[in-house]
């Protein structure tokens, strides 16, 4: 993956936005390999807000992500109370926020995916 940002990066992109991860580890590791290939430009952190664990399950194994033991745990103390399940996705996608913001990322991506009622919440979270 990182090769290929790197022929972005070479054709003209300003830069590059990861794909969904819930783990803010899993975006450093990936940032580490992005810069080992030759990607100079900013690589931005997609994150997605869960809305219930079998989102989380479904779109992880899209994209080869990993739901953190925390998270689900979280998630999983909600039994089938979707709400619940929703407000622990916002709360999650909020501390990811701010943990990537204090170890200097260059911005942040949030793929809403017309749910605009978790992403009200989030920002209106993160301006606390």
């Amino acid at each position: 993956m990182p090769t290929a940002l790197r022929l972005v990066s070479s054709a003209g992109a300003d830069f590059v936005t990861t794909q969904l991860f819930l783990d803010n580890e899993d975006y450093f590791r990936f940032v580490d390999r992005a810069r080992a290939a030759g990607v100079a430009v900013p690589v931005l952190p997609g994150i997605m807000p869960v809305l219930s664990l079998k989102q989380a399950r479904r779109f992880c194994g899209f994209c080869q992500a990993k739901i953190p033991p925390a998270l689900e745990a979280e998630l999983l103390a909600c039994g089938e109370d979707e709400e619940a399940q929703r407000k622990v996705g916002v709360s999650w996608a909020v501390r990811q926020i701010r943990g990537l913001l204090a170890r200097g990322v260059p911005g942040y991506h949030v793929y809403i995916l017309n749910r605009s009622q978790s992403a009200i919440e989030l920002f209106n979270q993160l301006r606390r």
